[in-house]
């Protein structure tokens, strides 16, 4: 099997100089022999290697860099002067492309520039420049590069200046081959079937059968008595939930904090100038059932707010404690389960709001906002009309509302209940992978998994990235922690699994590996 990752260590390092001599020193006479036979790249404080591996052996490189004078401009001359204003906005070089004999095989050279092109195009890059050997033209044509100036080099090492644009790129042979990438996202979901537009009308008959199916759909697996379909996210759907909040007088709440959408929730209900305490717990800790008592025992709160399942942590807040503890001290429970709606089953009966969307754990395109309530919403003049829960409880369809999203919804929900059982076992076979000796501790729920990385771990998430494997790490806070996530909740998550699962075996080998090695130096 062949992978590629970032050069990281000082054992790779050395892999690459003595690679980088056998083929610019011994196959390619760039430079002079040396007794070490190891070449060191000048750029090599500044370049980004990326290196492929066959299982756990380094055989091939390709050098990324963005800093100026690129190489290429010491042979030609800035190339500003031979491209145009637009391919120059955001400029890299690429360098040292190189693979051992009995490795250059297509899949390699492709594997290594598909990992290269996905690094150098996540960045942003409005083009690479690279002198690329005459001997290799067709290979860089087939990448989609174009010779842009005339050819530099003696005799036996001629080279040409080339490049490949970002638009050249979308539509060169190196990206239509580009392996399917898998994801581990925790939303929005990839849809296997192609999303058809549909004209039917809002205020159609038909249209109004397929809402009220869909309705009932969701209304069966809440256990709710009313919910509100709307077309919007979850931050739009906790906008209702605390506009009803604000509209309905309820006085004095609790806000419940232990992560990211927590602390989110805390300063809508501030925009909202709600009158509230806060119980704020770690990332990651589960509240205390006695806490909580205590907090409510002085009889003044009349609502009381909460996460069930906090995405940034993959922590599970107890919602059978949290509507026992509502009944007990006659609070309103909100909730917020747009992460854990259709991920678990669970009763939203006791809860007097709640709020989930579609491209979360139920598998349906992103695009609506659900709802759900004990009693029907009270119609208040004194809210956006958009915002007004009231609108959408009154039996008509108050606002345009896509037949294609509501109709994709109808499809997905029609998974349930087996998708429960699905997704639990999904959740159980991540559990299994050796990377889970560093999954965050908490109460979890089958949606997704946390991973805090350690060092060595560090470049974990570019480096599946690179292989077509994308996880759930770019939010600032997930990298302000060092976070990693892995959703079970995609449709080809067990072909994601597989290849995953793979990789990282190798993986795991290579950084234990090195990391004895530099032990021992």
């Amino acid at each position: 099997m062949y992978w590629c990752k970032i050069a990281k260590t000082n054992e790779e390092f050395e892999a690459i100089a003595r690679l980088n001599y056998e083929t610019f020193v011994e196959e390619i006479p760039q430079h002079e022999v040396n007794a070490s036979r190891k070449k060191v790249d000048r750029f090599h404080q500044e370049n980004t290697y990326v290196v492929v591996y066959k299982q756990t052996e380094l055989i091939g490189m390709v050098a990324f860099r963005d800093q100026r004078p690129f190489s290429i401009d010491e042979k030609i001359g800035k190339v500003e002067q031979y491209l145009s204003k637009e391919n120059c906005e955001k400029l890299c070089e690429i360098r040292l492309l190189s693979v051992k004999k009995g490795y250059r095989t297509g899949r390699v050279l492709l594997k290594l520039t598909q990992a290269l092109t996905t690094f150098a195009y996540e960045k942003g890059y409005s083009a690479a420049v690279i002198s690329g050997t005459t001997r290799e033209e067709k290979l860089y044509k087939q990448m989609g590069f174009k010779q842009f100036a005339p050819a530099v080099g003696e005799e036996g090492a001629m080279f040409l200046p080339m490049v490949l644009t970002r638009h050249e790129f979308e539509q060169s042979l190196q990206h239509r081959l580009t392996t399917e990438p898998s994801t581990f996202y925790p939303g929005p979901v990839r849809q296997l079937e192609t999303i058809a537009h549909s004209d039917l009308s809002h205020r159609s008959l038909p249209f109004y059968a397929l809402y009220e199916r869909v309705q009932k759909r969701l209304l069966h697996l809440s256990k709710s008595n009313h919910v509100g379909v709307i077309v919007g996210t979850g931050t739009l759907a906790n906008e209702v939930m605390l506009a009803q909040l604000k509209a309905q007088q309820l006085g004095k709440g609790l806000i419940l904090t232990n992560g990211e959408f927590g602390e989110r929730l805390q300063k809508q209900a501030a925009r909202w100038s709600l009158h509230y305490d806060v119980v704020e717990k770690e990332w990651g800790t589960v509240f205390d059932d006695k806490e909580l008592a205590s907090q409510l025992e002085t009889g003044s709160y009349q609502w009381m707010l909460a996460v069930h399942g906090e995405t940034s942590t993959g922590t599970c807040n107890n919602l059978d404690i949290l509507k026992k503890l509502a009944k007990q001290y006659n609070v309103k429970l909100c909730i917020d389960c747009i992460s854990s709606f259709g991920a678990m089953p669970f009763s939203l009966q006791d809860c007097y709001l709640a709020t989930a969307v579609s491209g979360k754990a139920i598998g349906a395109l992103s695009g609506l906002a659900f709802v759900f309530s004990q009693s029907l919403a009270p119609p208040s003049a004194n809210l956006p009309a958009y915002l007004d829960l009231a609108n959408y409880q009154q039996g008509v369809i108050p606002f345009t509302l896509p037949a294609v999203l509501l109709s994709n919804v109808e499809t997905a929900l029609q998974a349930y209940p087996a998708r429960y059982e699905q997704l639990q076992q999904r959740f159980q076979s991540l559990l299994q992978l050796p990377i889970m000796q560093f999954q965050y501790p908490t109460t979890q729920y089958p949606m997704l998994i946390t991973v805090q990385l350690p060092n060595n771990y560090a470049n974990l998430l570019i480096d599946l990235a690179l292989n077509g494997l994308f996880v759930h790490g770019e939010s600032q806070y997930l990298r302000q922690k060092n976070f990693i996530q892995f959703s079970v909740i995609q449709p080809d998550f067990d072909e994601a699994l597989a290849r995953l699962s793979e990789i990282l075996g190798y993986y795991e080998q290579v950084i234990e590996t090195l990391a004895l090695q530099e032990k021992v130096l």
